[in-house]
């Protein structure tokens, strides 16, 4: 049986003790084998020394093509990744599509983002103020990535863009990332950390992947750190009070539970164009979202399908994603 492993400290590795079986949901027919790892404190500080430094000598620009070029690679990929999609996530074709492609999406974008930045590793904010009135001193707000380790603990219902869209913002910020991905849909999120990794695309250490327990990973964290989680809101609540997390005043951003509507005022009439627009829209909402977050067997939380050379970013990445890298 094939076992999947962690991309940790430059190797993939794995612990020994109990093993999760990663099934196709629509057939229960075991995949692979997820493992644990060790050492996650190690982790911790090979992004923060190793990783953190090289992403922080690069400018915004520099950044972003690296994004572009992740993009791209993955776009030659994306076939297999559909399919690989559709097997571990008991996806229709669409949905895949709507989860590959909707992280295809959100890089590109980020990468045409880089274009507009300055050819700098920092922003410059605001205009210089005066410290005293009779002096030529000047002071200078900048915006400059954080001296920490950016730790995503994604959903299942979406392992690929929910990896993606997270990464991209944190690698043009010029932060490593430490990638958890939901272990029921783990093998989608894996392959595509496999080709990142083999491409070489990235500085040592800017990204690694977690597969199976968390572990201990919360407790090593420190100030300059910050988690982006998406999932229930009982497991937000524990990541929020987590001893370590509230000690060193680790920054936390919580996605969970999320529940959108729509409104119509009394002047929409049934049978126009708007009326028609929101009831196709709910019905794509319905029969795809509500499906894809029904927890397949074993498992414990969104996109539309550019290329990587199209640089508008889907419904859902623009309405998640801020115009600018958050750097300070």
């Amino acid at each position: 049986m094939r076992v999947i492993e962690s991309f940790l400290n430059g190797a993939w590795q794995s612990a020994d003790g109990p093993r999760t079986s990663l099934v196709n949901p629509a057939t229960e027919e075991v995949l692979a084998e997820a493992a644990s790892a060790r050492g996650l404190g190690d982790a911790v500080r090979h992004a923060r020394e190793v990783g953190g430094p090289a992403l922080r000598a690069m400018s915004f620009r520099q950044r972003g093509a690296l994004l572009q070029a992740i993009a791209k690679l993955l776009h030659a990929h994306r076939e297999e990744l559909l399919d690989l999609a559709v097997v571990s996530g008991g996806n229709t074709r669409g949905d895949a599509k709507f989860d590959v492609d909707g992280g295809l999406g959100v890089l590109a974008a980020y990468a045409e983002l880089a274009e507009s930045l300055p050819d700098a590793p920092w922003l410059v904010e605001g205009e210089p103020a005066v410290v005293v009135r009779t002096s030529k001193v000047r002071v200078q707000h900048l915006l400059q990535p954080r001296h920490g380790v950016a730790v995503h603990i994604n959903a299942f219902n979406f392992p690929a863009w929910g990896m993606l869209g997270k990464a991209a913002v944190a690698w043009l910020a010029g932060m490593p990332v430490l990638s958890k991905p939901a272990t029921s849909t783990s093998l989608l999120a894996h392959r595509i950390a496999e080709l990142v990794v083999g491409a070489n695309i990235l500085p040592p250490g800017a990204f690694q992947i977690l597969i199976g327990s968390v572990g201990d990973l919360l407790d090593h964290l420190g100030p300059q750190d910050v988690v982006a989680f998406t999932g229930s809101a009982d497991t937000g609540a524990k990541i929020r009070g987590h001893r370590n997390v509230l000690a060193h005043g680790v920054r936390v951003n919580v996605e969970a539970d999320s529940l959108n509507s729509v409104v119509l005022g009394p002047d929409v009439q049934e049978g126009s164009e708007l009326w028609d627009l929101v009831v196709r829209d709910a019905l794509t909402e319905l029969t795809q979202r509500q499906v894809r977050n029904a927890p397949p067997p074993g498992g414990s939380s969104s996109p539309r399908p550019p290329c990587p050379r199209c640089a508008t970013p889907s419904r859902g990445a623009s309405a998640s994603a801020p115009r600018r890298p958050a750097t300070r």
